[in-house]
């Protein structure tokens, strides 16, 4: 693996990871929404969760076609499969005929746990950042010297 690969790989880790905080603080944002149970004009937010998947590169040696992993990316964006929160507002102008609101199913507890995680990603990926930078200073160095 190259200088430069692995510059590329805590790139994509990054890039990702913020995508994922980006979509925690809109679940958070969004968690007390009101809708409409069963109403698709008033639709209840969803949970959204990134799916990574590995990026693959083919390896140049001629004595070599396995792919080599080339870092991470957001394969796609997935909404929670739960049923909303039901609570019980009859003086809520979204209620039901039954005085009944639907909220999204977002525990805050799940949410700052993915946080965390997600943050100390990040923090992961920036410290082989500059591990690998400092690395490449070192070998500029010795190459001069």
């Amino acid at each position: 693996m190259g200088l430069f690969d692995s510059f590329a790989i805590s790139a994509s880790g990054m890039t990702s990871e913020r995508l994922r905080l980006d979509l925690i603080a809109n679940n958070v944002a969004n968690m007390n929404t009101a809708g409409r149970p069963n109403d698709p004009n008033n639709p209840v937010y969803r949970r959204r969760v990134p799916v990574f998947a590995e990026q693959l590169r083919q390896t140049m040696a001629a004595n070599s076609t396995e792919p080599r992993g080339a870092g991470v990316r957001v394969k796609a964006i997935v909404e929670d499969p739960a049923p909303p929160r039901i609570v019980h507002e009859p003086d809520n102008p979204l209620a039901d005929q039954d005085g009944n609101v639907a909220y999204p199913n977002i525990n805050i507890v799940n949410e700052m746990v993915d946080m965390i995680t997600a943050s100390r990603a990040y923090e992961a990926n920036v410290t082989a950042l500059n591990a690998a930078k400092s690395m490449a200073l070192k070998a500029l160095e010795i190459s001069r010297g």
